[in-house]
């Protein structure tokens, strides 16, 4: 664990400049508005270790699937988040020397990520190789208001030179993807086009067509005054600058003000690229650098009214769940249901895709409880435009009548995840999807969205597990076999528990919707007739499924087993691992990891999480204390799960070393992989551990209910929730708890198990 930044409330904190951690760096200094985002790559030169990441939501690039044995049904590519024109860039010299921080001796360098606030902003100065000192001090942000729009304030002052200092102020579009199955680069150039204070280029996708207009204006002061300038505009294949020189005397201050778009095809016609990149950057030159901060300013204090959750007496739990919150309002905003959250976001390449199960499972709720219905109605619509190529996806590996298998990793609704035992065993994500349309409707009280989708996503999905289910003669029960569970560390195996349990959970959820949909007959009717539905023919053998399926047991105990054979493995817990071999997915070969009883993330305790109102609180502890033991929490999903339930179970501080530990995974750097990018989707666990975990929320019969609890670290924590439509404020110290709204109406809630009435300006308090 590296302990690298410092503790504070709302910025995230680099002092002193160590090339080591760059890559690290640039993955947690990211920034991104939800339609685009970027590394914390520096904007002069820099040779050292780095990722170069800028990125453009919705544009993706089917790389070629690379693998060694190819087997039917591989996807032909993989879906790849596409590093795209690099905008940020300003090529500074002073005397003939390039300014390149691997190479000069850099001090006072410091780097400040202002989560309140919403920009980035580093300070250094270096001295060059010629002897030349140089005052360095940049501010940038992604507008949260201009969603195209990227601004940049790059400030130079000699402190022993007088003479001449050049920018060149460039885009450059010659790039690639560091994960490149063939080191292909996937831009070709369309035009280019310079001036003497702008320049742009447009470069589109090798293969699917899509076009992005990246450009700039430059505006330039010294000492505070606007200067006119003659730039040298160079302009060569996929690359444009603008180069400026400028003469500066000793303590001179030099402004460069980099006004950028990205501009995709995604959301304009290709004709009018060029022209809409243009008045992007024109629109925010006028408006200024500041005025934009100011306005930049604003949106985050409107969302922070929302999303903040305030913890008194921890700066590192406060700093941590604020960074996770504001990550998460980086990747997406909800706003445009063609979009989806990438489990590295805008902050690497690792993984590729737009949608893992990770956004049904842990993300929906942050997005619904935070930002309302309408964004959570979005997430499944996604799926829903989808269902289509989910059919294709089963009908590919032999299954039929509408059967529905959601991809792994997709961008279009196509499977392009090409790891056989992930892509066709790790089947359980079909239950995640049918979840979160449950979970929606629980949370939002909208049984009508069965009618605008939801019900076919469901019936698709049931199909599908009824056709993966076989009958054993030897059990004399319904088994599924050659699966992977959540636990990846585990391929092929029969009767996962979770993923039996989630299947049957799908089948007996979806014929009860189908019992609310039938009272509407022209629905049901046209619905029988879109989907072929055969009513008595399928629900009997749905039935006969549901109440006949096999779950794998620990005889005279209430332990579910992971799988057939789990008990065949060397029992051996977590904490007599030696700590030089962990994470075990780094120094072990695959085929140990297959032989050993470690957990890589919660697997029945997802399903136990999951349905929690299915178990007593023995069955789930005597669960937990047998299989948290021998976890090893090498995936970014699986601390907060054990968080929340250890909270349920009274388990103060393994609850609190879960929350730090999915609180500070990147900050913190637990598994060693914070330079490939950060675990957006995790960060949405973060907060479900303080919110269901610590905060005790649930919600039964349509009622929200809280248990809170505090961690003995903490003086107080405070939250806010959206629950149809209501806005509630939640506090709880030692002392009790406190909630209120400054919603109009009514709502029942529950603390601790004891019901209130919320209404405007009369607040609930209750002592514990």
């Amino acid at each position: 664990m590296k302990e690298h930044y410092k503790e504070d409330a709302w910025s995230i904190i680099e002092e002193g400049f160590h090339a080591e951690m760059q890559k690290s760096s640039e993955s947690i200094f990211s920034l991104g508005n939800g339609r685009m985002g970027q590394r914390a790559n520096f904007e002069e030169d820099y040779s050292g270790e780095s990722l170069l990441g800028n990125y453009v939501g919705g544009v993706y690039y089917p790389d070629k699937t690379r693998v060694g044995w190819w087997k039917n049904g591989y996807p032909e590519y993989f879906a790849k988040v596409l590093n795209a024109a690099n905008w940020i860039g300003i090529r500074v010299t002073a005397n003939g020397e390039l300014l390149d921080l691997a190479t000069a001796k850099v001090s006072e360098f410091r780097r400040e990520l202002n989560m309140k606030e919403g920009y980035l902003h580093r300070t250094f100065t270096a001295e060059l190789p010629n002897g030349i000192k140089l005052k360095v001090d940049a501010r940038r942000f992604l507008s949260m208001q201009v969603f195209e729009a990227g601004l940049i304030r790059y400030s130079v002052t000699p402190l022993n030179y007088s003479g001449e200092i050049e920018f060149g102020c460039y885009i450059d579009g010659d790039i690639k993807n560091e994960d490149s199955n063939y080191d292909e680069k996937f831009w070709a150039e369309v035009t280019r086009e310079t001036g003497n204070d702008t320049s742009a280029l447009i470069i589109r996708t090798k293969k699917l067509d899509f076009h992005v207009c990246t450009a700039q204006k430059i505006v330039l002061t010294k000492n505070g005054e606007n200067q006119t300038f003659t730039s040298i505009a160079t302009e060569k294949e996929k690359y444009v600058e603008n180069l400026i020189s400028v003469s500066a005397t000793e303590g001179d201050e030099i402004v460069v003000y980099k006004y950028a778009a990205n501009v995709s095809s995604l959301n304009h016609d290709k004709s009018e690229l060029m022209n809409q990149a243009m008045q992007v950057v024109s629109r925010c030159s006028v408006d200024g650098f500041d005025e934009m901060l100011e306005d930049q300013k604003n949106a985050w204090a409107e969302r922070w009214k929302m999303n903040d959750i305030v913890i008194e007496g921890d700066v590192a739990a406060q700093q941590a769940i604020r960074f996770n919150i504001f990550q998460l309002n980086q990747t997406y905003t909800g706003d445009d249901a063609r979009l989806n959250i990438g489990p590295k976001g805008f902050t690497g390449e690792k993984y590729g895709g737009s949608t893992y199960w990770d956004t049904e499972a842990y993300c929906l709720p942050f997005y619904m409880l935070t930002a309302g219905q309408d964004v959570a109605k979005n997430l499944l619509l996604y799926r829903y435009r989808q269902l289509n190529k989910a059919i294709e996806n089963g009908e590919k590996l032999g299954f039929k009548a509408g059967a529905a298998l959601y991809p792994m990793v997709t961008m279009n609704g196509e499977e392009c995840h090409n790891e056989w035992e992930i892509t066709f065993e790790e089947i359980h994500r079909n239950g995640a999807i049918a979840y979160a349309i449950y979970n929606y409707i629980k949370h939002t009280g909208d049984s009508g969205y069965l009618m605008e989708g939801g019900l076919e996503v469901l019936l698709a999905i049931s199909r599908f597990w009824s056709q993966r289910f076989n009958w054993s003669d030897h059990k004399k029960q319904y088994v599924m076999l050659g699966v992977t569970g959540p636990n990846e560390y585990e391929n092929n195996v029969n009767n996962n528990w979770y993923t039996n349990y989630i299947a049957r959970w799908t089948m007996q959820y979806t014929m009860e919707c189908m019992e609310y949909c039938r009272e509407d007959s022209g629905f049901w009717n046209e619905f029988i007739q879109k989907t072929s539905f055969v009513n008595d023919q399928e629900l009997t053998q749905w039935r006969k499924i549901v109440d006949n399926v096999y779950e794998p047991r620990l005889e005279g105990s209430n332990i579910y087993l992971q799988q057939d054979g789990y008990l065949d493995k060397e029992d051996r817990l977590a904490e007599d691992l030696d700590p030089q071999e962990r994470p075990i997915n780094q120094h072990w070969s695959w085929d140990r990891i297959l032989r050993s009883v470690f957990i890589k993330q919660a697997d029945v305790l997802q399903g136990m999480y999951f349905f929690e109102d299915d178990f007593s609180e023995e069955v789930i502890r005597d669960n937990f204390n047998y299989y948290e033991p021998r976890t090893v929490h090498e995936s970014s999903l699986s601390p907060c799960v054990h968080s929340v339930i250890a909270s349920k179970l009274g388990m103060e501080e393994k609850a609190y070393e879960m929350y730090l530990r999915t609180a500070r995974l990147d900050l913190d750097d637990y598994n060693h992989e914070a330079d490939e990018g950060l675990h957006i989707t995790s960060m949405a666990g973060t907060w479900i551990a303080v919110i269901e975990g610590f905060g005790g929320k649930r919600v039964h019969d349509g009622i929200l209910s809280f248990d809170p609890v505090i961690p003995p670290q903490w003086d107080s924590y405070r939250f806010n929730l959206v629950y149809r439509n209501v806005i509630i404020r939640v506090g709880v110290s030692a002392n009790g708890v406190s909630v209120k709204t400054e919603s109009d109406g009514e709502l029942e809630i529950l603390i601790y198990g004891k019901s209130h009435r919320l209404t405007a300006n009369n607040p609930i308090n209750v002592e514990r």
